[in-house]
């Protein structure tokens, strides 16, 4: 698409929920107390990791960047989808803020994929390689994968929005969609999408089964060490240490799964939209509330903090 044709493209229509108006009001008020909880957990994960002690190991770093990119996550969705629901009538959404939005989403997407991943691999590091741990996980270790991520989802964001916003799209194009989500916007294009269709969605495929793939592996050979061990008590503590990791590996990956690489992904627009809300708004707050309520070490640091003495001026 020429710079022309893209200036006579000014905005797309999102229609949201204005299908069904009399629950914007009561789905309102719901996103809104989740988006803010949301806000408050991960900030709160943050500051946790970032501020407490006993909260410095590599699987704390990783956990402080996947609350770092949960809140960008939600804050590229939610206010807009607020504004919109507050609103009697569907919202246009330029053409530029249209692909920022999707950019933005794609890239912190894939870095949740690939930060996760890090993670299951950090527990396959301490429990099946303890002897090598402090190598394998070191501070340069931790860093790269961190830098990995980000980069991955850069450039799966940058590819995916040069071959979808470079097509043609209908004068006046409906979303039938509260975000400018990959599936809905590629359906939206009038020729020439059924190659970017296939290259989006193979690499669509390739960054949700491939990180899937590594996670699945880990835990393969964690639960082979575990089984080995003869004491039932240390089954258990090991185990534990995994639970939170594999309750948000499953949230994430199950959604996205069922979202895009379900048999019909996109054909309907009801089921597409409640996923959606689900992966967008209900996992970004689960994800503190997981690893808050089931990790001891969180929890122990929370409250030394809020149990510390203020000191006397």
């Amino acid at each position: 698409m020429t710079l022309d044709n893209q200036t006579a493209l000014p905005e797309f229509l999102l229609l949201g929920f204005s299908d069904l108006r009399l629950l914007q009001g009561p789905l309102f008020w719901v996103v809104l107390l989740v988006y803010l909880v949301t806000l408050l957990g991960n900030s709160l994960i943050i500051l946790l990791t970032g501020a407490s002690p006993a909260l410095r190991a590599p699987m704390y770093f990783f956990l402080r960047h996947l609350s770092l990119v949960e809140l960008l996550y939600t804050t590229d969705i939610v206010p807009r989808t607020l504004a919109d629901l507050a609103s009697p009538k569907p919202r246009a959404i330029s053409f530029q803020g249209c692909a920022a939005q999707m950019y933005v989403f794609i890239v912190l997407g894939i870095a949740e994929c690939c930060l996760l991943t890090a993670m299951a691999y950090d527990r396959y590091a301490a429990i099946c390689r303890p002897l090598h741990y402090a190598t394998l996980m070191s501070q340069q270790a931790c860093v790269a994968m961190v830098g990995i991520s980000w980069l991955m989802g850069i450039i799966t964001a940058t590819t995916h929005s040069s071959l979808i916003f470079t097509l043609p799209f209908p004068g006046h194009p409906v979303i039938p969609h509260f975000l400018c989500d990959i599936l809905p916007v590629l359906r939206l294009a009038s020729a020439g999408k059924h190659r970017s269709e296939i290259s989006v969605m193979t690499a669509t495929v390739v960054f949700i089964m491939v990180p899937f793939s590594l996670i699945v592996t880990s835990y393969a050979r964690i639960l082979r060490a575990i089984l080995a061990m003869a004491s039932p008590r240390s089954r258990r503590k090991v185990f534990s240490t995994c639970s939170s990791h594999l309750l948000v590996v499953s949230l994430f990956f199950g959604t996205a799964s069922i979202t895009y690489i379900r048999p019909g992904a996109g054909s309907s627009v009801t089921t597409d939209r409640v996923l959606s809300l689900f992966y967008t708004v209900i996992t970004p707050m689960l994800n503190p509330v997981i690893y808050t309520l089931r990790n001891k070490e969180v929890t122990g640091a929370l409250r030394h903090i809020v149990m510390r003495p203020t000191p006397l001026p």
